[in-house]
């Protein structure tokens, strides 16, 4: 297996890619795996608990959003603390900081043309970022390079986005009039800015099937990302999608060992969008002994693996996004 590719893992049958990954054909780069578990979600096991108000999201449109894609429908949005203004962003976010926060996300709703309007925001982020210390993270959707320069001289830590791979998905899913080719052109957008940027790769997000996330991929490769970070569908009751069938751990696995065998000098996490329950125990326990440098918000199983795997653990109250900062592949 020494002529391994991403190709390859695409085209594998099920069992082959589970026998590799749990014959340790992929083993841990470093020696070190890195769990996260940001405020946005409930986390407590006998390794970590989240701190309350460590790492929140913070939506800047409310609930609004103009898509309100199949998968969503402006569910998330709910879970997030408003902040509509930018002096109600400051506010929030000084708020935060005397109650414990070290960081934050700062995201929100979509415009029609795909974007996240943080436009007349980035004025306060470079104040929440001077005055407050806070770590920032933005959530951009589509972005252009104006905005990705402004929130990099703003001092934002790192900005996220999900790259689709699939025109169908685009417009049946995100219900967005919007092309693969408006990705790329974000991914240049952050790369020419200069601004640590992790996309995001969401598997199944085409009604629980893949399609497109190898061409995801493809397109975040060309643009040295500073991390890349595998999430999956899971459905969300109240959205057009609450009945699909999420797409199997094996699926996961294989965008993730795709994603490795890709950019081999970049660190891949599982991220914190995917189902829960049994599947996530499945899910994580590929991960792990597919070599990922991070997960959040693991499985008890994964992590007893992880450490019977001599792996080094930690954890963090930050979003998985800052693995990039927390360890160095260049060196490996």
């Amino acid at each position: 297996m020494s002529n391994l590719n991403a190709e390859n893992v695409w085209r594998m049958p099920k069992e082959e890619l589970v026998s590799l990954i749990e014959g340790g054909y992929f083993t841990n780069r470093t020696g070190k795996i890195r769990f996260y578990a940001p405020t946005f979600a409930y986390y407590k096991n006998k390794y970590f608990h989240s701190h309350p108000n460590a790492f929140p999201s913070i939506s800047i449109t409310g609930s609004f959003c103009a898509l309100n894609c199949k998968h969503c429908n402006g569910k998330v949005l709910d879970t997030m603390v408003p902040a509509l203004t930018p002096e109600k962003l400051f506010d929030v976010c000084a708020k935060l900081k005397k109650n414990g926060a070290v960081g934050c996300l700062i995201s929100g709703g979509c415009l029609p043309d795909g974007s996240v309007p943080l436009g007349k925001f980035v004025d306060a982020i470079a104040q929440i970022k001077k005055k407050l210390g806070l770590t920032v993270i933005t959530h951009t959707g589509v972005i252009d390079f104006s905005t990705a320069k402004r929130l990099k001289a703003a001092g934002v830590d790192a900005a996220l986005i999900d790259i689709i791979g699939s025109d169908e998905t685009i417009r049946e899913v995100y219900r967005l009039d919007a092309s693969v080719a408006d990705y790329e052109l974000s991914l240049r957008a952050f790369h020419d800015a200069g601004i640590p940027f992790v996309p995001h790769v969401l598997v199944g997000l085409h009604y629980g099937e893949l399609k497109g996330e190898i061409e995801a991929l493809k397109l975040v490769a060309k643009y040295s990302p500073s991390a890349v970070i595998i999430i999956a569908f899971m459905p969300i009751r109240g959205t057009p999608m609450e009945k699909v069938v999420p797409p199997e751990p094996e699926d996961i696995a294989r965008i993730l060992v795709s994603a490795r065998l890709m950019m081999p000098k970049t660190p891949v996490a599982l991220g914190c969008m995917r189902p829960k329950g049994k599947h996530r125990i499945k899910t994580d326990l590929l991960a792990v002994r597919a070599g990922v440098d991070a997960i959040a918000f693991p499985a008890e199983e994964a992590i007893q693996l992880a450490e019977s795997m001599n792996l080094k653990t930690s954890f963090s109250p930050l979003c998985c996004s800052q693995i990039f900062g927390d360890i160095n592949l260049n060196s490996f």
